[in-house]
């Protein structure tokens, strides 16, 4: 039977399982969604089964879908891989490179050299905050941001920046609000929180503490978090470095609790395979030089 199945059948297939839609699936493999389409009904024909149950709301996989995804995640891979280690038998790196990674500007003048040493290279670079974790094998390499000890994902983390944090507030704030000096009070005060990164609400302090926090001002932006802290919305827990000038001319003011606010740490996330491919392992190493000496983001 394998002779009458194309392996873009099979690969557009994955591909929506993975994203339940065409349209994503058309963008992560760059072909048109039509195209999509038409090979999961012909894969479907050829197999006369039904492996994708579609509506004008939702797309859910049948038995038969999920069954066929479990068996050819792991072939596919496997052929990938192999492709991916004969191309490393020339004299540089080829191949596409699927990275997302938060739209950070110091990141632009890397990527671009990186991919300007290595010409061969095909870059996919899609710029989110916070990735959807079943997106997340379509990528090679995922830069993400945490704090305090990581949960296991099953993918390998690598270090790349880490910024010691602290929580700051406007003057005009503590005019409304108590000083708070631990991590009770702190729990009772208005605050700013992210709204989907960094496991959103909750703040996480070193020791492995946490707080839950009520928060009318929830944003996915350094900038704006800081913005939102000098208009005194509400206390802040901000990169050191990215608020020190405020806190030295007194526009913000630095809370000493009785602990530390976790570092906000850059994170490069690959495949946990014993080996990295050499184009996630060079790219690394690149990444890894181009950040030295780095303060701000």
């Amino acid at each position: 039977m394998i002779e009458k199945i194309e392996l873009q059948w099979l690969l557009s297939f994955q591909s929506v399982y993975e994203n339940l839609s065409f349209k994503l699936a058309a963008e992560q493999l760059q072909l048109p969604t039509s195209n999509i389409s038409r090979h999961v009904a012909l894969l479907e024909q050829q197999l006369d089964l039904r492996l994708l149950e579609r509506t004008t709301r939702k797309m859910i996989p049948t038995a038969s879908g999920k069954k066929l995804y479990q068996s050819i995640s792991p072939l596919t891979q496997a052929v990938n891989d192999a492709l991916e280690e004969v191309t490393l038998s020339g004299n540089s790196l080829s191949g596409q490179l699927k990275i997302v990674l938060p739209d950070l500007p110091f990141m632009a003048e890397i990527i671009a050299n990186f991919c300007f040493e290595h010409p061969r290279i095909q870059l996919s670079c899609d710029t989110q905050l916070n990735p959807k974790e079943g997106l997340l094998d379509g990528f090679d390499l995922v830069l993400r941001f945490g704090r305090g000890v990581l949960e296991d994902s099953g993918w390998v983390a690598k270090e790349i920046l880490r910024w010691p944090s602290s929580v700051v507030a406007a003057p005009e704030l503590l005019k409304k609000h108590p000083l708070p000096r631990s991590l009770d009070e702190m729990s009772k005060a208005p605050c700013i929180t992210t709204l989907s990164v960094l496991k959103g609400i909750p703040w996480r302090f070193k020791e492995n503490q946490t707080i839950q926090l009520q928060s009318s001002y929830k944003v996915n932006s350094g900038n704006i978090a800081k913005a939102g802290a000098m208009k005194g919305l509400g206390f802040a827990i901000l990169p050191t470095h990215a608020c020190q000038a405020e806190i030295d001319n007194g526009s913000l003011i630095n809370i000493d609790l009785n602990y530390e606010p976790e570092d906000l740490v850059l994170y490069a996330f690959y495949s946990g395979k014993k080996y990295p491919l050499e184009k996630v392992k060079v790219f690394l190493e690149h990444l890894s030089l181009g950040v030295i000496g780095l303060e701000d983001m």
